[in-house]
């Protein structure tokens, strides 16, 4: 397997660590959308949501929590570690498939601290100017739920 972010975990890959524990890793993006920009990653290879131990979901959802705590202005921190970015707002995004926006196929939340006019967003449309059957499809996804 060639997974640049399992590579990281290995230590075999450059990265600048935000956070380590046993069972996940935070790292700066290289390519950030916003100053302070990070990745959380399972430690355990997943490509997507479908391999991703619940477990895993849930620490790197915690971690990546942490992470935006850390990211935001003030947030309890004290004035003498204030340094660094700050955010007053945080977007936790997971891209599942490559028609999701996924790059690399090893699941990663990525966390993207926000300030006013700092010229980043999710950009959509709704997909029709008449609003769905919305009865009809929490239906049809309450019967999918049992086969999952």
């Amino acid at each position: 397997m060639n997974c640049v972010f399992c590579a990281i975990v290995a230590g075999t890959a450059e990265a600048s660590i935000v956070h380590e524990d046993e069972h996940t890793l935070a790292f700066m993006d290289i390519r950030p959308f916003t100053p302070g920009h990070l990745l959380v990653v399972p430690k355990t290879h997943a490509s997507g949501l479908a391999d991703l131990d619940p477990d895993d979901g849930r620490r790197v959802f915690a971690v990546g929590q942490r992470m935006a705590a850390a990211l935001r202005s003030d947030g309890g921190v004290p004035a003498e570690l204030r340094d660094g970015p700050r955010a007053d707002g945080v977007n936790l995004f997971l891209a599942d498939g490559a028609v999701a926006g996924q790059e690399v196929f090893h699941v990663h939340l990525h966390v993207v601290p926000r300030t006013q006019g700092d010229g980043f967003g999710l950009r959509g449309r709704p997909v029709s100017a008449r609003r769905p059957d919305l009865d009809y499809l929490a239906g049809s996804l309450r019967r999918r739920l049992d086969a999952v």
